[in-house]
C-alpha cells in the first residue's frame, strides 16, 4: 500500500473540518414553544380551581363531588401525583392535576376540550390523567 503524503493527509483533514464547520453552521438552535394561551396555563387552573371552590355548587356541578371530599381525596394521593419545579418549568400543582383527572372522568371531555379548560397541553394531560388514576386506585383500595 502506497503512503500517502504528508500533503495530502493535510488537504484531506482541512477538506473534513470545513465540511463540519459548515454543516453545524446551517443548523438552527432548536427552539421549545408553546401556544400563547398555554403559556400560563398552571396559573390558569389555580384561578378556576379557587373561583369554583368560592361557588360550591359551580365545584359540585364540575367535578362532581364537594370541596371538603375533594380536599380529602387531595389529601390521600397528593405525595404520589406531586412533581418538582425545575429551573425551566413550573410543575402542575396536585389540585389541578386532581382536578383534570375528576373533570375527565365526570364529564368524559376529551383532551383537547380540557386544554382549553385549565389551559395545559393535551400531551401533558394525556400523561396526568393516567398517573392520577394509578394514585387514586392505590390510595382508595383499602
Amino acid at each position: 500500500m502506497p503512503a500517502i503524503s504528508v500533503e495530502v493527509a493535510t488537504a484531506a483533514s482541512v477538506f473534513y473540518l470545513a465540511l463540519l464547520l459548515k454543516s453545524r453552521k446551517g443548523k438552527k438552535k432548536r427552539k421549545t414553544w408553546v401556544r400563547k394561551f398555554l403559556e400560563k396555563g398552571s396559573v390558569h387552573g389555580k384561578l378556576l380551581l379557587e373561583d369554583l371552590r368560592l361557588d360550591g355548587a359551580g365545584f359540585i356541578n364540575f367535578l362532581r363531588m364537594s370541596t371538603s371530599d375533594f380536599e380529602i381525596l387531595l389529601r390521600m394521593v397528593a405525595p404520589k401525583i406531586s412533581r418538582r419545579n425545575t429551573k425551566y418549568r413550573k410543575a402542575i400543582t396536585p389540585d389541578i392535576r386532581l382536578a383534570i383527572t375528576l373533570r375527565y372522568l365526570a364529564s368524559g371531555d376529551s383532551f383537547t376540550s380540557l386544554m382549553y379548560t385549565f389551559r395545559i397541553s393535551k400531551q401533558t394531560i394525556s400523561t396526568v390523567v393516567p398517573e392520577v388514576c394509578e394514585a387514586l386506585i392505590s390510595a382508595l383500595k383499602g
